[in-house]
């Protein structure tokens, strides 16, 4: 699994697959937030799927599916919510990483 810090408290990368959770956990992220549509390609894990084996090992999940442009917009919002009142460190992740990083990059914006 390769995580991409962005800062000490984010870091985004592709599709967490169920063997990641406990890697994730171990690196000392407390919430894992999806941006990936479920369905978009077949055989990745839903996140219904990914959030059951994320809460039963104690870390927090949250769905802001990006599927297009106007998404960023209407998610940038609660992801800046999710950042700002996190436990501790948030990883984003969707199919390779860069709509985590766009959508990182548009909560953070002033």
């Amino acid at each position: 699994m390769d995580i991409q810090k962005l800062s000490p408290r984010l870091g985004i990368c592709g599709q967490v697959e169920l063997s990641n959770i406990p890697e994730i956990v171990q690196a000392g992220y407390r919430l894992l937030v999806c941006n990936r549509p479920d369905d978009e390609e077949r055989g990745q894990p839903g996140f219904t799927e990914v959030a059951e084996a994320a809460q039963s090992a104690g870390l927090a999940t949250l769905y802001l599916p990006i599927a297009g442009p106007s998404d960023f917009a209407r998610q940038a919002p609660a992801m800046a919510e999710a950042m700002r009142t996190a436990s501790g460190p948030v990883l984003a992740y969707c199919r390779s990483g860069a709509r985590s990083s766009m959508l990182c990059t548009a909560a953070l914006a002033p």
